[in-house]
């Protein structure tokens, strides 16, 4: 039985940094008195998904969610030179006002990248943020950058994974630099073969593990590990998880190369 689920270790240079891997409502589940919620264990206690890449590319966030003040005060986050959009659902997006203490320093507008869906979606909602006459200094300042296929961030190549959130189409992604590569899907039901394709030799996938039982949006556990073992990555962590897995019990269950992940796990690469 593992106590704990290792570092994995790519090279020296740059590391991916969970910042949170709870499902929307977060855990502990507001007024919920299950063993898990209570849990003194520290890794059961997760705020909503999202991701930090750091090293010679630059600091880049995946997903602004509500709890991003938190995290960055958590993790000493100081500087945000992109940010990532996965999709608009206000689990990934209702930080989003969070990200002017990252446009304070800055000399030139914070890249957003993002579906046009997305973005279309963070204009609706923060119409004052993309409002270029008049806007007051101190605020979020968006240069909006919509993907449409593979990108680069300096060294890092980014590459949209088109998946099935439900009804909805979301994206996950596919990080390489200097050889290695790390793919981080945290919304999914169902991958399309045509993506799949994109998620060959993998050092590590990250992907949505709800919960035990089927869930009509998200992949289930068991769900997920089908998924691993088709895509035969050489490790994987499942995230955006709700208070039914304990990390201790559930992690101990899984086989060698797949993980729980947890707030403050970094991976290096």
């Amino acid at each position: 039985m593992r106590a704990s689920a290792p570092v994995a270790t790519m090279s020296s240079e740059a590391r991916f940094l969970f910042l949170g891997c709870s499902t929307s409502v977060g855990v502990p589940v507001i007024g919920c008195d299950c063993e898990i919620c209570h849990s003194s264990d520290p890794r059961n206690t997760r705020t909503r998904s999202s991701v930090f890449l750091e090293g010679p590319f630059g600091k880049i966030l995946v997903d602004s969610g509500p709890d991003l003040h938190q995290q960055a005060l958590r993790e000493n986050l100081r500087t945000v030179d992109a940010v990532i959009y996965t999709h608009g659902h206000v689990d990934h997006v209702a930080g989003f006002d969070e990200l002017r203490a990252f446009c304070w320093r800055r000399e030139t507008d914070l890249p957003l990248y993002g579906s046009a869906e997305t973005h279309e979606i963070l204009r609706q909602m923060y119409p004052w943020a993309f409002v270029k006459e008049g806007t007051a200094s101190g605020y979020v300042k968006p240069d909006p950058r919509v993907f449409e296929g593979a990108f680069e961030i300096n060294t890092l190549k980014v590459t949209p994974i088109s998946v099935i959130h439900g009804k909805v189409d979301t994206h996950g992604f596919r990080f390489d630099y200097d050889g290695k590569s790390i793919a981080y899907i945290p919304d999914v039901k169902l991958i399309p073969t045509a993506s799949k394709s994109l998620l060959q030799n993998l050092d590590t996938l990250v992907i949505d593990g709800l919960r035990p039982e089927p869930h009509p949006t998200h992949l289930s556990v068991s769900e997920s590990v089908e998924v691993i073992h088709e895509l035969k990555p050489r490790q994987a962590y499942l995230t955006h998880m709700g208070h039914e897995l304990d990390w201790a019990k559930t992690n101990a269950s899984l086989p060698a190369h797949i993980h729980l992940a947890y707030d403050g796990l970094s991976l290096t690469f």
